[in-house]
């Protein structure tokens, strides 16, 4: 995409290894993907992600308008917001959501009346040795969690059945030219 400086120190997350780092002021990145608000960069030490929030320290960068963007808060929660929630969550190094890429198994609701609702996920990762994957589940959490009426949300890793290019939707084949 583009060239760009960070103007000041930012956390990291090192791809695929999920080892965070701090990338120093000045350090030169290389924008790969900004899908779903966070970035992520080539820069001398590899592929990292920088977090929606922290993607500030990128000068020149200006997030789209769509990037990340937040649920409405006066929505009516529903199933299908949880998975519209779901879909702006993206793999770091594949341009395809988790839900097309086909990582989510399972959502389950509680309702608690007033108390809010409880929300759980069952997702896996393209690889077991991905050390993105808690990096993942803990975007999509807090996706889910700012929800309307979700008091709390989980995303557990699972890894049965195991993960393949079989399971991704027919969207995302068409996405990533594999039709």
């Amino acid at each position: 995409m583009s060239e760009h400086t960070l103007a000041h120190a930012v956390a990291a997350t090192i791809i695929p290894a999920g080892t965070p780092v701090e990338l120093p002021v000045g350090t030169q990145v290389h924008i790969v993907q900004t899908l779903g608000g966070n970035v992520t960069v080539r820069t001398d030490q590899g592929l990292c992600r920088i977090a929606e929030n922290d993607a500030g320290a990128i000068a020149g960068y200006t997030p789209s308008e769509t990037a990340g963007e937040s649920p409405d808060a006066t929505a009516e929660f529903s199933e299908a917001s949880v998975w519209n929630a779901l879909r702006s969550c993206f793999d770091p190094e594949i341009p395809l959501n988790i839900v097309d890429l086909g990582l989510v198994y399972d959502l389950a609701v509680e309702d608690h009346g007033e108390g809010g609702r409880t929300v759980e996920v069952k997702m896996t990762l393209t690889a077991p040795g991905c050390g993105m994957g808690p990096v993942i589940a803990e975007d999509a959490r807090k996706k889910i969690v700012d929800l309307p009426t979700v008091a709390a949300a989980k995303v557990h890793i699972v890894w049965d059945p195991v993960w393949s290019p079989h399971m991704i939707s027919d969207e995302g084949r068409k996405v990533l030219g594999l039709e």
